[in-house]
């Protein structure tokens, strides 16, 4: 009897790894590179029904913490905003947007440099802040608050340092170095914020939010003549330090400011060196202990689509590490952010580039991918995720999955958090199918968000997905269910990238990477020509939600979501 149940269990053992590394050769026999979307079947039907069915359940009676807006914030290269911005009246981004962030918006180049003529070196106060002015009115006319990353120093300002440094700019096209003297740069920031209260309104610009330097301790963006890290942590502190005392200055002790690191990979030295300044080190401005610092940012890149981390750190991991040292440094109830970040590179090289030009790219399975982030964000105790783009054209044009996935995320701002468990886990190689839910108990409403995702551009595996929700008491015996998903059948650009070469649009024509959903051109005709087109894929951009109801049984109900590879679902119940 031994035997025959040892041989059963033998046998049990073959088959299961029979299977298993049938599955693996399917998985890792794929050809190297795969043109989005591939449309066969990863798996069997068979072999997924079998092996990637879900079950959660979501608990409605045990509210946790109050959810943010995570897609509350949109930054902008360059540090300039259309004074009078063109407007998306279906798809309009920024309908959930709450600041702007303006990088690198007080100088450091000849086309930002706030002066009236920046290359006359022979004076330092022939200020000109009109061009800030334009751009913060065009912040303000969308319903949105400027948040000015400030910082960048004028080259005028730092003339005997990049002589010393033999080097005009960084990597970014902009002044690296220090102030030659850093009370000339402290006048040159308290007279822009002069010229935005008298411009705007002490109490207007008061609730505006300011930053120092973009990726402070990215040597790219800032560093001494020489590179120490060491004389580059001091040299930034003191720049900080004195941006802040020039605000406080103006607009009092309570302007909230605060400053962007990297984070995610390693730079020239250790942006905890800065953290602890504030908390616990003198002041150069003022030589008192500490410096005001209201939130800390960190950047979110993966390299490419399919989970290239290059060395880099997870998300969860940017929030725990500047978090850590904040309350290390005696700094509880900071803000945390992304300042920027996603998918740095495309599957696709343009004819100058991979680069993406919104870090995202038109595939559905940048859905997934956001919807990652944001249950990430929302379980981390993030503040907001700040995006490049949303659309074809920016901010105008055919909306993105990321745009419809940023909209519907955007609706859980001020809801309470739920519980949520998998009961039953499907299993294939390094799938992830998750769940996040939220509760509005005024509007008697339950949130959830499903996705379908696996951090690899091959992985086609559909998921079947039941999640269970224990309603509040005061919930009837019946709910009302609508669900959009945001998948291949909202997404324009699936079909665009089918056909595009044959409409005359090969890689070449691109000056970036094309796999991007807000794409850059290599000419203007190309431009042109694609703005026209966009009116032939309008029918596969629109995302229509489905309604039906649910019975409720023994307090609970249940919802059903067929995931393609990559979806995400979203459902409101009104209960």
């Amino acid at each position: 009897m031994k035997k025959m149940k040892h041989k059963k269990k033998m046998i049990a053992l073959i088959i299961a790894a029979a299977l298993l590394i049938a599955c693996a050769a399917t998985y890792f026999l794929l050809p190297e590179k795969v043109v989005f979307p591939v449309k066969k079947a990863l798996y069997s039907e068979k072999i997924n029904d079998l092996m990637n069915d879900y079950v959660f359940s979501v608990d409605a009676t045990k509210p946790g913490g109050t959810l943010p807006n995570l897609k509350s914030n949109i930054n902008v290269f360059g540090g300039r905003f259309a004074e009078e911005p063109a407007r998306n009246t279906e798809n309009d981004p920024y309908a959930f947007i709450d600041y702007i962030q303006l990088m690198e918006c007080s100088g450091g180049s000849k086309e930002r440099d706030l002066f009236k003529d920046p290359d006359d070196f022979s004076v330092t106060d022939d200020y000109d802040f009109s061009p800030l002015l334009r751009s913060c009115k065009g912040i303000l006319s969308v319903g949105a608050k400027p948040l000015l990353k400030l910082g960048n120093v004028p080259k005028k300002l730092s003339v005997k340092t990049i002589a010393a440094a033999g080097a005009e700019t960084g990597d970014f096209s902009v002044n690296v170095y220090p102030p030659d003297d850093y009370n000339a740069y402290y006048a040159y920031i308290k007279a822009l914020a002069e010229a935005l209260v008298a411009e705007f309104g002490l109490d207007e610009v008061r609730a505006w939010r300011f930053g120092v330097l973009t990726e402070y301790e990215n040597a790219g963006w800032f560093r001494t003549p020489d590179e120490d890290p060491k004389a580059t942590a001091e040299a930034f502190c003191k720049l900080y330090d004195y941006t802040a005392e020039a605000l406080i200055d103006v607009l009092g002790e309570d302007v909230f400011i605060g400053a962007h690191s990297m984070t995610v990979s390693e730079g020239l030295w250790d942006e905890r060196e800065f953290i602890r300044h504030c908390g616990k080190g003198t002041n150069f401005a003022t030589g008192k202990t500490g410096t005001r610092l209201c939130y800390l940012a960190g950047s979110y890149y993966e390299h490419t689509p399919g989970g290239d981390h290059k060395g880099r750190i997870t998300l969860p991991e940017v929030v725990s590490l500047l978090r850590g040292a904040a309350e290390e440094a005696g700094l509880p109830d900071l803000l945390y952010g992304i300042d920027e970040g996603r998918v740095l590179v495309g599957q696709t090289p343009g004819r100058d580039s991979d680069e993406l030009l919104s870090r995202t790219v038109g595939y559905t399975y940048q859905a997934g991918f956001d919807a990652r982030l944001i249950k990430q964000g929302f379980d981390s105790g993030l503040d907001y995720f700040s995006s490049w783009a949303y659309c074809s054209e920016g901010f105008t044009g055919l909306p993105t999955v990321s745009y419809y996935v940023a909209e519907l995320a955007a609706r859980f701002e001020g809801e309470s958090l739920l519980p949520e468990a998998v009961e039953k886990k499907g299993w294939l190689p390094g799938a992830e199918v998750a769940v996040s839910a939220a509760l509005d108990e005024d509007a008697g409403l339950v949130r959830v968000m499903a996705y379908n995702y696996k951090n690899s551009l091959y992985y086609l595996a559909s998921a079947d997905t039941e999640i269970r929700v224990k309603l509040p008491e005061n919930a009837g015996d019946e709910v009302r269910v609508t669900v959009w998903t945001v998948d291949d059948d909202c997404n324009w650009f699936d079909e665009w990238n089918e056909n595009r070469k044959e409409l005359g649009f090969p890689d070449e024509v691109f000056a970036w990477s094309p796999d991007d959903g807000n794409p850059l051109f290599a000419d203007a005709d190309a431009a042109a020509r694609f703005h026209t087109l966009q009116n032939d894929y309008r029918d596969e951009a629109k995302l229509t939600p489905e309604t039906y109801s649910v019975k409720v049984e023994n307090g609970e109900c249940a919802l059903h979501a067929a995931l393609s590879p990559n979806a995400v679902a979203f459902f409101e119940l009104a209960y």
